[in-house]
């Protein structure tokens, strides 16, 4: 069994969730997928464990592995939360980050920066996503860091619909040259208010979500 497998699957199947492929309840045909993607039985149930895990799939014994669509309300309670984490994150990371994590993130920023130039989505979000998951190290609580990584990996897929709305990927990296800029500069306040701004889905941001969602979804019925 490859993991590298598993998580290619997993971020397919995710994509073919959040755009509205793969329909609300419906079961998924395990042999049909393993053709599709040319593997074994087990990598794609490792992959669908991990679907569950962040909620994309329902598991029923006997029965087998079902779609869940999450809901508005609950997409956008997930988004609160995940602010207040990385917020939480930031403003102890202004006051206890390394010197190697700030070198660390200088790196993701430029590599960012090239990935916006390019217009490449896929790359700046893994940059993104290395970016975020520095900061959670930098604050320098263990268990924060664990429950920000966990809400992450369950937003994931709509964090990368997100970055997708037109302009978002310049604006995404403006937010994270403020957000460096307060952790050099050493304030835990900037640093909150920038990362709660940054990740919230609130104004115009939700509405572009929102409207990607559905227009994803209605491309996929048609």
């Amino acid at each position: 069994m490859s993991l590298r497998r598993a998580d290619k699957i997993r971020e397919t199947l995710e994509q073919m969730i959040v755009t509205g492929e793969l329909t609300n309840g419906e079961r998924l045909d395990e042999m049909a997928l393993s053709e599709r993607f040319g593997c074994s039985r087990t990598p794609l149930r490792e992959a669908f464990h991990n679907l569950a895990a962040s909620g994309l799939l329902e598991l029923v014994p006997h029965r087998g592995a079902f779609v869940r669509h999450p809901g508005l309300t609950e997409m956008v309670e997930m988004f609160e939360v995940m602010a207040e984490l990385e917020a939480f994150c930031g403003r102890l990371a202004a006051r206890r980050i390394s010197p190697q994590d700030l070198a660390a993130l200088h790196e993701t920023v430029i590599a960012c920066e090239s990935a916006v130039a390019a217009n490449d989505h896929d790359q700046y979000y893994i940059e993104n996503e290395r970016f975020h998951h520095l900061l959670y190290s930098a604050s320098g609580n263990g268990f924060l860091s664990e429950q920000a990584r966990h809400l992450h990996r369950r937003l994931k897929p709509f964090r990368r619909l997100q970055l997708r709305v037109r302009g978002r990927l310049g604006q995404s990296l403006a937010e994270h040259r403020v957000i460096l800029a307060a952790l050099e500069n050493g304030r835990p306040d900037e640093a909150a208010r920038a990362l709660r701004s940054h990740v919230a889905v609130q104004g115009g941001k939700f509405n572009d979500l929102m409207a990607s969602y559905k227009i994803s979804h209605l491309n996929a019925g048609a």
